[in-house]
């Protein structure tokens, strides 16, 4: 007689299978954007079989910091690898906080931390990394899943959740404040984690993200892209449960021909309206030059003295990080440098936020 599988295990089994076909047509669009960004791809089969635009090596360690590696998640149909950077001087008696940092699609942790440059400004600003990383066969072209079922982003967002658990379990001194940011999908899942989870992020970012919650089907997420699809708050709303959605970062490119600028403006106004009823925001703006970097429009919203809103609209970027390294595909040079913009937001709500248990 043929062995039942268990419930557990044939949710697994489909949600997998929902993710390569809903998956597929969309990362296939981001990838070739990227590969074209990056310049150059490798030429061999090794680096096509993996999914990888550009890869890089795996970073190493050095003085003033070490890099942790991993395996961790749901159970064995679940599991995702992770890179951990953990800053030399972080104590138990003082945890450092930590930076959840999701790549985007064809991008592995390795070629994200080398466009980022993450570990040169954790050991500068004194906070610890975590990477996950997403297999190719939850998602053919390594997005996070942003959309989809109820039950599919919730598997995802259960599976990162998992890792940062385990990660603070097994190092206590980077169990400080958390933050999370992500480019593309991975920002789009960042956002999505804050919404699940606001009690557990102090602040979330988004760079050149779609709209959370605003797709199910591959037809409406390419209408979210392409900003011409929003989500409904009220549904959010209800989820939240009164709880305060955690205070919100954008960095998008105006000549994003990917994930149309839209998307920022639409996650913008999503949190607005998650505000209660009745809530007075003030709204100031202005420009950010760094020498011949590109320009940089920046809107901030407060409640009270409380960033709440902060709106990068980085002029002439297209579908990359902002400041990235050379080389990297999704990456851009000319831009001022996104994580350390990230961290000086992350920073400012950290003085005035409440504590929050990772």
């Amino acid at each position: 007689m043929a062995r039942r599988k268990s419930p557990l295990v044939s949710a697994l089994f489909k949600l997998t299978r929902a993710g390569v076909r809903q998956s597929t047509k969309i990362g296939k669009a981001a990838t070739r954007q990227g590969i074209a960004a990056g310049g150059r791809i490798a030429s061999s089969a090794r680096h096509v079989m993996s999914g990888i635009a550009t890869p890089a090596d795996a970073p190493a360690s050095v003085t003033g910091g070490r890099w942790h590696e991993g395996r961790w998640g749901l159970g064995p149909l679940a599991m995702r690898r992770y890179r951990l950077f953990i800053p030399a001087g972080a104590t138990t008696r003082r945890p450092i906080p930590l930076l959840l940092l999701l790549h985007g699609c064809a991008q592995d942790t390795a070629a994200f931390a080398a466009s980022t440059r993450c570990a040169a400004v954790a050991r500068e600003r004194g906070f610890a990394v975590l990477m996950p990383e997403q297999a190719q066969e939850a998602n053919p072209q390594r997005c996070w899943n942003w959309f989809g079922s109820d039950a599919r982003v919730g598997m995802e967002t259960r599976v990162l959740m998992a890792i940062v658990n385990h990660a603070v379990s097994a190092h206590p001194r980077i169990g400080g404040p958390l933050f999370a940011i992500g480019l593309s999908a991975g920002g789009s899942m960042a956002l999505t984690l804050g919404l699940e989870h606001p009690e557990r992020f102090v602040a979330v970012g988004s760079h050149s993200g779609a709209a959370p919650h605003s797709a199910v089907t591959p037809l409406q997420a390419g209408q979210t892209m392409r900003g011409r699809r929003s989500p409904d708050a009220e549904p959010i709303a209800r989820a939240l449960n009164g709880r305060a959605a955690p205070p919100l970062l954008l960095i998008h490119g105006d000549f994003d021909p990917v994930v149309s600028f839209a998307n920022a403006e639409t996650s913008a106004g999503l949190w607005a309206d998650l505000l209660p009823e009745g809530t007075k925001m003030s709204v100031a703006s202005g420009e950010i030059r760094r020498g011949s970097r590109r320009r940089v429009t920046r809107q901030d919203w407060k409640v009270g003295r409380q960033p709440y809103v902060c709106l990068l609209r980085v002029h002439g970027l297209g579908h990359a990080w902002s400041g990235g390294a050379a080389g990297q595909a999704f990456s851009d040079p000319e831009g001022p440098d996104a994580l350390r913009l990230a961290w000086q937001f992350f920073a400012a709500v950290m003085e005035r936020a409440p504590d929050k248990a990772v």
